[in-house]
């Protein structure tokens, strides 16, 4: 039996705007407090905390509590950074009196912000009264409804500062949240930050806004990450990149500077996207995405961003490739930094070579930020090692079809047949009979366990087991307009059992809920 070859037609490249910034429950604003007085009112180790972090914004705080009232932590911030002279910049007064209305009079070094811990919901409304009387932004501590602003947890890489808030809806989520971002910003970069400050009037001298000036911070914010601080080496290197850029010829559209990364978005979830690939979107001037590449994903980049939709997909309407490699030569010849975003991973069934001997021949910059393969998900979602010794000793990566839209012949089948590897078919979904089919032909048992997912690592993610003899049922099954994954070999039989005594769960997500 003879196939036609299935031609998509071609499919123009599709610009997308981000969606709209989605409701916030509360703005978050950084407020400068340096030199500024403000009032503190209540000698609790809670207000010790808010009375310590705001002398460390630079505040002049006033603080009025009764000495019998303090706290120990408080009373142990005050002998460290408390003063009974004119409060300076950081530090504290302690006046040994409560809080009275005289104290919202106006006065030349006029209140910035106001703060009350007290437990009487009386107190706390008339503190707040007086404040908003005085134009003075209030806060009651653990009172909402006596709040004009919230503190939040923070995470202190000064002068990067990092602010987090549930709205009060979860105070300990807020700060497992904090804890999660003390672990990807290290320490280091608060000197890394201290040094960008110390360039930025040079950068502004010296580099023309736009494409020179992200040139310069690109490279830098590289560097930034390291697990050291900076050197002088390090301030006098950034010093010759900076007139490095801003010698380079330029021409009516600019410095040519632009360059290519190819990114692997990995198979759908944003949280499996890797370090480098989400500071590759934010730097990002162009982004030309494939059809699979989640939302989520896309929302991790720069908002003024260019995105382009140039999506692939068997049977549908396409872009051509020839389409795809001359936008991206385009782009950055304009001297444009552009993500070219790809499902999984770069490397694997992405046509990446074809992109890179394009790029490579213009002499483009070009970089790969390797991604998490759909294969290693599979794996994930069924809880299986791909290579686990007691069952295999290969594992294959397959596409499902060749390029005339049949079986790939110019693959070792006999080999893919073989009882102790584990083959994963990429792009099969449509193939899968014909796939099933032509292993029990080359001798693999039709018993051998399968796995079928789909949108893996997705919301709507599905999957199902059994056996080779049923995998074209159970791909139909789990629905054919969906991109599909398939294994096969003895590491799924596990799974493969448990979807014959019925057990199997077929909504991963829905397992993961549990």
């Amino acid at each position: 039996m003879s196939l036609t070859p299935i031609v998509p037609p071609r499919k123009d490249p599709t610009p997308a705007r981000p969606k709209r910034m989605g409701e916030l429950a509360v703005l978050p604003v950084f407020f400068s407090l340096k030199w500024r007085s403000v009032l503190m009112a209540g000698g609790s180790a809670a207000a010790a905390w808010k009375a310590e972090m705001l002398a460390a914004a630079g505040a002049r705080v006033e603080l009025y509590a009764p000495a019998d009232d303090l706290d120990a932590e408080m009373t142990a911030l005050l002998a460290e950074i408390g003063t009974e002279k004119e409060p300076q910049a950081g530090r504290i007064r302690h006046h040994d009196r409560p809080w009275a209305l005289d104290l919202f009079a106006p006065r030349p070094d006029r209140l910035a912000l106001a703060i009350l811990d007290t437990e009487s919901e009386a107190e706390g409304h008339a503190f707040a009264c007086a404040a908003r009387a005085a134009s003075v932004p209030v806060n009651v501590v653990d009172k909402p409804a006596f709040c004009d602003f919230a503190f939040g947890s923070i995470v202190n890489r000064s002068p990067v500062v990092v602010g987090i808030s549930t709205f009060g809806a979860a105070p300990i989520l807020g700060q497992a949240i904090r804890r999660r971002i003390e672990t990807l910003l290290p320490p280091a970069l608060s000197g890394w930050a201290g040094l960008a400050a110390k360039l930025r009037n040079a950068t502004m001298e010296r580099l023309s806004p736009g494409l020179e000036r992200r040139a310069f911070w690109e490279r830098f914010t590289d560097k930034a990450f390291l697990t050291r601080a900076p050197e002088a080496g390090d301030e006098a290197e950034a010093g010759r990149l900076i007139e490095a850029i801003a010698a380079a010829p330029k021409g009516a559209s600019g410095p040519k500077v632009g360059k290519v990364t190819l990114v692997g978005a990995g198979p759908g979830e944003a949280e499996l996207l890797t370090l480098k690939a989400v500071r590759a979107l934010q730097a990002a001037d162009v982004i030309l995405f494939d059809d699979l590449v989640s939302d989520g994903v896309l929302e991790l980049a720069r908002r003024e961003a260019k995105r382009m939709l140039v999506g692939k997909r068997a049977s549908r309407e396409s872009c051509r490739q020839e389409d795809i490699n001359a936008l991206m030569v385009q782009f950055a010849k304009a001297g444009k930094s552009v993500v070219r975003l790809k499902s999984g991973d770069v490397s694997v069934f992405g046509r990446a070579g074809e992109e890179l001997k394009e790029l490579k021949a213009e002499g483009i910059p070009v970089s790969i930020v390797p991604g998490i393969t759909a294969a290693s998900a599979l794996a994930a979602s069924f809880n299986v090692s791909l290579t686990h010794r007691d069952h295999a000793q290969e594992l294959r990566f397959v596409t499902g079809h060749s390029k005339q839209g049949g079986l790939p012949e110019d693959v070792d089948w006999p080999a893919l047949a073989k009882p102790n590897a584990t083959t994963i078919f990429y792009m099969g979904g449509r193939m899968a009979g014909r796939i099933a089919e032509r292993l029990i032909t080359e001798g693999l048992s039709p018993e051998t366990p399968v796995a079928v997912a789909a949108n893996l690592s997705r919301e709507d993610e599905t999957r199902a087991a059994g056996r080779l003899a049923e995998l074209a049922d159970m791909v139909t099954t789990v629905g054919l307009d969906r991109p599909i994954l398939i294994g096969v070999g003895n590491v799924f039989g596990e799974a493969a059992e448990g979807a014959e005594r019925g057990t199997l769960d077929v909504d991963a997500r829905a397992a993961m809920a549990i």
